[in-house]
C-alpha cells in the first residue's frame, strides 16, 4: 500500500509540474550539453516550488556553501511500508511485531556498495561529508555553490521566499546514469534552513505591543489593571459587553506541572506509581542549552517537584564547535526556550519518565541525523519532535525522504510525535492553505493544540481548540471600547492542521474524518494538547545572552504555549499509558483512531464554545490591554469528534485508573 502521492491535479500540485517543466527548459541554459544531459539522471522533484522567476535574486557568489543531502531509496520499498502498518494496526497479522534496528536495516535499507558509490561520487567532487546515519538512508554534505552547480549538473539561484533568501536549484540536478538507480532524491535548496520551533511565548504581540497599533498611540499606564491568574477565573476584570459578558478572567500566569497532572486526571496514576517510570522519552531540536539540567532543577525545586538525575535525564549533543547554520537557523538562543519547553513538560507529566534530549547540529539535516540516531540504536520508544517547516513548501525528493525515516520508526515500534505547527492553516505564509511538515506525514502523530481553564480545584474547567485573536482595548476619558469589532484581526497563533496536498487518505482515518474535509488526502491533526501561551505552561530558564560564547543570564520564569507544548504533553502521556498497560504502542495513530471507534470516551472531544470564550491580557512593557477571543483559528475550525484544530481530541486516563488501582 502506497500512501505518498506525486503530485496531481490540486493547485499546488499544478503549479509543482509547472516548476518541473521550467527546471528542465532552464536546464539548456546551465552550460549541459543535450549529450551529456542523456548520460545523466535527473530529479525533478528536488526543485522547490518556489524557485520561480519572480523570486529570482540572482545567483549565488560562486564560494557560497550550501548544505546538501542525498537520498536512497529503500529495498522492497512496499514491503517496508507494509510492515509498518501491520505492527502498527491492532488485529493485523504481525501486529506489535516490530523489527529491531538491525533487522529493519538489513532487510530494508541500502546496501553498504550503494552508499560507498554515492559517498565516492560526491567527494570526487570535493564535497565535504557531514553525515551518514547507519541505516545509509541519506548523506548530509557541503560544498560551494560552483561545486554542486558543477557535481549535480544544476544552477543554483537565490529566491526571495517567506521573507528570506534563500539557495535553490533553478534546473533539475542530475546524477551520473551510473548512480541512478541508486539515488532516490537531491535536497540543494535551504527550505529545510526554514524549520523552526513550534513554540510561542506569551506576551508575543509583535507590532501591535509597539509604540502604535491600529493607529492609536500607546498607552503609558495599564489600559486596565488586569493581573494574570494562577487559575482561570480567579482574577477577573470588568470590559465592554462581548460574547454576552462584561466581566472576563485575566489570562493565566503559567500552569504548573502539578496544575497539568490534576487537570489531566494523573494524580490517581501517579499515587499507584504509574509516573512514566521504565519509559524512555526522546526529544529532538536543534542546538543545546549550556544551562538545561541547573534550570530544570532550580524550577523544579522552587516548585517541589523532584529533578533531574542521571537516571532521568541524558543527552546526546554536538559540541558548540560543531553547530551549524546559525544564523540560518535562529541561532542555539532561538532554540533554548524550546528544548527547555520540552524537557520540563515532559518531566512535568511524567517524572518518572527517563528523558533523552538529542540535539541536532543544525536545522536542516542535521534533524535527519538526529532522529537516525535514535531509530538506529532504537534508544526510546517515544520521540516527541516540536518542530517543523513552513507547510509542506519543501521538494518531493526531500518529503520522500523523510517519510522513508518515519517508516522505519512505524516498524521498529517507534512512536514520532509532531507538533502541528502554530501558524493555524498558513495562508497568511504561503498564500494557500497547507498543514506543516513533518506532521503531515501519514506515518507520525500530528499534535494540535487547546486552549485549556484549569480551576482552583484543579479540574477542566474550559477547554476548546487553539486559535487566538487580539482585540486593543482602549480608555478615552475612562470609557473602554474595542479598536475593532471582535474577534479582531489581529491574530496571535494557533494550532495548524488542514489537509494536506501531498500524503494520500491513511485507512486509519476513514470513517472518522469527514470525507468532505479530507478528499482523499490525509488530514492533521490526529491528537492534542495545551497550545494556547495565554493559558500556558510555566517554564525555568536562563536565556543564553550570547550566541558565540553561549553564556547565559540570571535565571527567570516565563510562560510559553504554541503545539511544541503540545507534543511533549502528549508524549509524557503516552509514556504513562505505556506502563500502565505494560505495552508499546509505537506508532499511535492506528491505535487512537481505532479506539475512537470503539471506546470514544477515551479522549476528551474538543468542542467550541458556544458562547465564544475570551480572557484579558495586559502588556507589562506596554501598558497596552488585549481581548485574547478563543477558539479563532484562521480557516481551521473546532467542531464535534474529528476537527482539523484539534483531531480526535484529548486523552482521557479514567480506564487506566482503573487498571492501574487493580493491579496495585
Amino acid at each position: 500500500m502506497t500512501i505518498f502521492a506525486r503530485p496531481g491535479a490540486s493547485s499546488r500540485r499544478i503549479v509543482a509540474i509547472v516548476a518541473t517543466a521550467a527546471a528542465v527548459v532552464a536546464l539548456s541554459f546551465t552550460g549541459v550539453s543535450a549529450a551529456t544531459a542523456a548520460d545523466r539522471v535527473p530529479f525533478s522533484g528536488s526543485v522547490p516550488s518556489w524557485a520561480k522567476t519572480a523570486n529570482d535574486a540572482g545567483a549565488p557568489a560562486a564560494d557560497t556553501t550550501v548544505e546538501g543531502e542525498i537520498y536512497l531509496p529503500l529495498r522492497n520499498a512496499a514491503a517496508a511500508e507494509a510492515l509498518a502498518v501491520a505492527v502498527s494496526t491492532p488485529g493485523a497479522r504481525g501486529y506489535r511485531q516490530a523489527l529491531t534496528p538491525q533487522q529493519w536495516i538489513q532487510r530494508f535499507s541500502p546496501t553498504q556498495a550503494d552508499l560507498n558509490e554515492v559517498v565516492n561520487y560526491l567527494t570526487a567532487q570535493g564535497l565535504t561529508i557531514s553525515a551518514v546515519p547507519a541505516s545509509r538512508q541519506f548523506v548530509v554534505f557541503r560544498g560551494t555553490a560552483a561545486q554542486l552547480n558543477a557535481g549535480f549538473a544544476t544552477d543554483l539561484h537565490t529566491y526571495n521566499y517567506a521573507g528570506q533568501s534563500l539557495v535553490a536549484p533553478a534546473a533539475a540536478p542530475s546524477v551520473p546514469a551510473a548512480l541512478g538507480a541508486k539515488v532516490s532524491g537531491v535536497s540543494l535548496d535551504q527550505a529545510r534552513f526554514l524549520t523552526r520551533p513550534h513554540s510561542i511565548r506569551q506576551g508575543d504581540l509583535g507590532a501591535a505591543d509597539g509604540v502604535r497599533a491600529f493607529g492609536r498611540q500607546a498607552a503609558v499606564t495599564p489600559t486596565i489593571p488586569a493581573p494574570c491568574s494562577t487559575y482561570i477565573g480567579e482574577n477577573t476584570v470588568t470590559v465592554p459587553q462581548v460574547y454576552g459578558e462584561t466581566q472576563l478572567s485575566t489570562n493565566i500566569c503559567g500552569y504548573t506541572p502539578a496544575q497539568l497532572r490534576s487537570a489531566y486526571g494523573l494524580d490517581s496514576l501517579a499515587k499507584s506509581g504509574v509516573n512514566g517510570a521504565g519509559q524512555t522519552v526522546a526529544i529532538l531540536d536543534a542546538y543545546a542549552s549550556p544551562s538545561i539540567v541547573s534550570d530544570v532543577n532550580t524550577y523544579s525545586a522552587a516548585l517541589g517537584e523532584p529533578g533531574l538525575t542521571s537516571a532521568t535525564y541524558q543527552h546526546i549533543v554536538p559540541a558548540p564547535s560543531e553547530f551549524k547554520d546559525q544564523a540560518a537557523c535562529g541561532f542555539p538562543s532561538g532554540w533554548q526556550g524550546e528544548q527547555t519547553l520540552d524537557v520540563e513538560s515532559v518531566h512535568g507529566i511524567a517524572p518518572g519518565a527517563r528523558i533523552l534530549y538529542v540535539g541536532a547540529f543544525n536545522c536542516g539535516g542535521g534533524l535527519d541525523v538526529a532522529l537516525a540516531k535514535v531509530l538506529d540504536n532504537k534508544l526510546a520508544t517515544i520521540v516527541s519532535n516540536s518542530y517543523g517547516n513552513l507547510g509542506e513548501a519543501i521538494p518531493f525528493d526531500a518529503l520522500k525522504g523523510a517519510e522513508n525515516l518515519h517508516i522505519q520508526a512505524a516498524g521498529e515500534g517507534i512512536g514520532l510525535y509532531f507538533s502541528s505547527g502554530d501558524n493555524g492553516d498558513e495562508v497568511a505564509n504561503l498564500g494557500f492553505a497547507s498543514p506543516d511538515f513533518p506532521a503531515s506525514s501519514p506515518y507520525v502523530t500530528a499534535v494540535g493544540g487547546t486552549s485549556l481553564g484549569i480551576d482552583k480545584a484543579g479540574k477542566i474547567a474550559l477547554e476548546t481548540g487553539w486559535g487566538d485573536t487580539a482585540d486593543v482595548i482602549t480608555s478615552t476619558a475612562g470609557v473602554l471600547a474595542y479598536t475593532e469589532t471582535p474577534p479582531g484581526t489581529l491574530f496571535l497563533g494557533g494550532a495548524g492542521g488542514g489537509t494536506s496536498g501531498v500524503f494520500k487518505a491513511p485507512a486509519y482515518q476513514r470513517g472518522i474524518v469527514p470525507a468532505s474535509q479530507a478528499k482523499g488526502y490525509r488530514v492533521s491533526p490526529d491528537i492534542a494538547a495545551l497550545a494556547d501561551p495565554y493559558t500556558g505552561f510555566s517554564i525555568g530558564i536562563s536565556p543564553i545572552v550570547d550566541d558565540t560564547s553561549l553564556e547565559t543570564g540570571a535565571f527567570e520564569r516565563d510562560t510559553y504555549g504554541g503545539t511544541s507544548l503540545a507534543s511533549p504533553i502528549v508524549a509524557a502521556q503516552i509514556a504513562i499509558v505505556q506502563q500502565a498497560t505494560h505495552t508499546s504502542i509505537g506508532f499511535a495513530n492506528p491505535t487512537l483512531y481505532g479506539l475512537d471507534r470503539v471506546l470514544p470516551s477515551s479522549f476528551r472531544d474538543v468542542l467550541p464554545q458556544d458562547p465564544r470564550q475570551a480572557l484579558v491580557y495586559t502588556s507589562a512593557r506596554s501598558g497596552r490591554s488585549f481581548l485574547i477571543s478563543l477558539d479563532t483559528d484562521t480557516s481551521l475550525t473546532t467542531a464535534k469528534r474529528y476537527d482539523n484544530v484539534t483531531g480526535i481530541g484529548g486523552v482521557t486516563f479514567g480506564l487506566l485508573t482503573l487498571l492501574a488501582q487493580g493491579r496495585h
